[in-house]
This record gives C-alpha cells, sequence and structure tokens, in this order.
C-alpha cells in the first residue's frame, strides 16, 4: 500500500511535533536531547536536536527531501526572515482600511440649518 505525499507528510509532522515536545532540556550545557528514537526523522535517542553555539539546528525541510517529497517548499511555512505567511497577513490583510466611512455617510440624514432662535436666544419673558 503506496502512502500519498500527504499523508506521509502528517505522519512527519506528528513525529516532528512529538520529538520538540518530548525532548530533553539539559539547563548545564544549554541543549536540547532527544528521548526516544525517531527513525522517520533520522534521529536516534541522546541525539542534540538544539543548542545555543556551533550548531547545525534540525531542518523539517531536509527530512521532507530525505523522503524524496517532491515541492517540499509547499507543506512547510517560509522562513520568518524571507517573511512567511504571518508577514503578509500582518502587512496586506490587516492593515486594509475599511471601506465603512463610504457606506455610513450614504446612510446619514442631512443636516439641516439650524433656525434663528426666538427672541434672540433669551427664550420666552415671563410676567
Amino acid at each position: 500500500m503506496v502512502e500519498s505525499p500527504k499523508e506521509t507528510v502528517e505522519e512527519l509532522k506528528t513525529a516532528w511535533k512529538k520529538l520538540w515536545k518530548e525532548r530533553f532540556d539539559d539547563r548545564e550545557r544549554a541543549e536540547g536531547i532527544a528521548v526516544a528514537d525517531y527513525s522517520s526523522l533520522f534521529v536516534d535517542q541522546g541525539t542534540i536536536i538544539h543548542a545555543t553555539r556551533d550548531f547545525k539546528a534540525l531542518n523539517f525541510k531536509e527530512i521532507l527531501e530525505r523522503h524524496q517529497i517532491d515541492n517540499a517548499e509547499r507543506f512547510i511555512q517560509p522562513d520568518p526572515h524571507v517573511g512567511g505567511w504571518n508577514k503578509f497577513i500582518r502587512k496586506e490583510i490587516t492593515n486594509q482600511k475599511p471601506n465603512r466611512k463610504k457606506r455610513a455617510e450614504a446612510y446619514r440624514p442631512e443636516k439641516k440649518e439650524p433656525q434663528q432662535p426666538k427672541k434672540g436666544g433669551r427664550g420666552w419673558l415671563h410676567r
């Protein structure tokens, strides 16, 4: 039974999330270590998956390419430095000015000119 690339990517994503969720954080050495074997991700138990210095981090795109998945870019978000989906949403979609102003003015009643007040604005005189 041959799996489709989408199903393979979904399985790899769940394994990827599980890897990062279950990692052991060594605070003395400032690194994250894999707790179990993740053969689908090519990570063995005890492999350093995150470190602060002189370390090549794991890349999900490279894992997809090792599994020979075509167009791996369409299954993952773009790099945030290049500008990901969130940056696109922030710049292009949320900054659009709403068109409410023109529409609200169409339903607003016209202002009438105020009439001249009686008695020059002093009101009625009572005796």
